[in-house]
């Protein structure tokens, strides 16, 4: 969905304070408010673009979530109702009642609204990673009451109109110019009254369920990835649509392989001969062990990289490399046979090292002459 940037529809710069965010929009919605525009389904249409952006940009909290993720399906009416939202506290705007009282709008608690969103924390292991998995969580939500439909009253009864406010959740006093509205104290704004409540959700129209769900893991996912599961989450009231659910992945540290993006690290440990002579070895990889040529005179340390042997790329371009460090093993301890050939071994390397120290010294007298 396309959305003008929320600074842009305020007429107002990003580094903008709120007393400097609150004087725009105050002048921008008496300047659009449909009582002042009727018949301009245009002015209708500012007025809301311009309360969405104030409701986003007037609290700090979802102005810092707008200025990381930019917009998002849902982000005006994500709220914590059960302690699973990915943003931390409900994102209602602080003056709504204010304003819609101010204005006569009418109370946004009769109208529908859409449920909050949820997150989970999914831990996976490395293997689910390369391959892509589906796994079954269990997420604790409300849903519509099953007993009353959501109407909060006992079968066979139903909620009546407050007699009040006569459904509208406010009470409205003239003021000169404008039409001044208060919060109806009977039915707490909600525009009924239910006297004889449903006793399996006591009137509140919903229940608290532990539902499960099958989620598909996508190949390439890394720490830090949020798959969103949409109309996964909280059920909206009054009939409004239903939030969603993200998933926060945490992939669990995997005892062989480490891991730089797309590619797998491992460490290999081969004896000296291995590392003098070179030879076939065998290395891991996620896929099983796999046979590896080790060059002659290979130092320690030394990274072999084993292609397309790393994670698929979450985008789907292609897959990573294995990288494998030789590390070359040094025993504690050695049996007489091989102490003898050792130390044959160290005589025959002390000769070329002092051949090699000759030159050394000979290249530096003729250099000092």
């Amino acid at each position: 969905m396309s959305k003008r940037d929320y600074y842009d529809v305020l007429g107002v710069s990003r580094e903008a304070g709120q007393d400097e965010i609150k004087k725009a929009y105050r002048g921008l919605a008496q300047r659009y408010h449909p009582d002042k525009n009727s018949g301009d389904p245009a002015s209708g249409e500012r007025f809301k673009e311009i309360n969405e952006a104030y409701s986003i940009l007037s609290d700090p909290e979802k102005r810092s979530a707008y200025d990381q993720y930019g917009y998002l399906p849902g982000l005006r009416d994500v709220g914590d109702q059960s302690g699973f939202s990915p943003f931390g506290t409900g994102f209602g705007n602080l003056f709504d009642d204010l304003f819609d009282g101010f204005f006569g709008v009418g109370s946004r608690r009769t109208r529908p609204q859409r449920g909050a969103d949820l997150r989970y924390d999914l831990e996976i292991e490395l293997a689910e990673v390369a391959s892509g998995a589906e796994r079954e969580i269990t997420i604790p939500r409300h849903e519509v009451c099953s007993s009353c439909y959501g109407q909060g009253a006992r079968k066979g009864s139903a909620p009546m109109t407050c007699p009040n406010c006569r459904g509208t959740g406010q009470l409205r006093y003239s003021q000169g110019f404008f039409s001044v509205g208060q919060t109806c104290n009977r039915c707490g704004g909600e525009g009924r009254i239910i006297s004889d409540p449903c006793p399996e959700c006591l009137g509140r129209g919903q229940i608290r369920v532990e539902r499960k769900l099958s989620v598909k893991i996508p190949p390439g996912v890394e720490t830090g990835t949020r798959l969103r599961m949409a109309g996964e989450g909280e059920t909206g009231i009054r009939g409004g649509p239903r939030g969603d659910l993200y998933l926060e992945i945490q992939v669990l540290p995997h005892p062989v392989f480490g891991r730089e993006g797309d590619e797998l690290i491992c460490e290999v440990p081969i004896s000296y001969t291995q590392a003098v002579l070179g030879g076939e070895i065998e290395v891991p990889t996620l896929n099983g062990a796999q046979r590896m040529f080790v060059p002659p005179g290979t130092p320690s340390g030394r990274s072999i990289r084993l292609k397309g042997k790393g994670l698929p790329n979450l985008r789907g371009r292609g897959r990573g490399d294995e990288q494998v460090r030789l590390v070359i093993q040094v025993p504690t301890k050695v049996s007489p046979r091989a102490r003898e050939l050792l130390e044959e071994l160290a005589t025959l390397e002390q000769a070329e090292i002092k051949e090699s120290q000759k030159g050394i010294f000979e290249r530096l007298r003729e250099k000092w002459g």
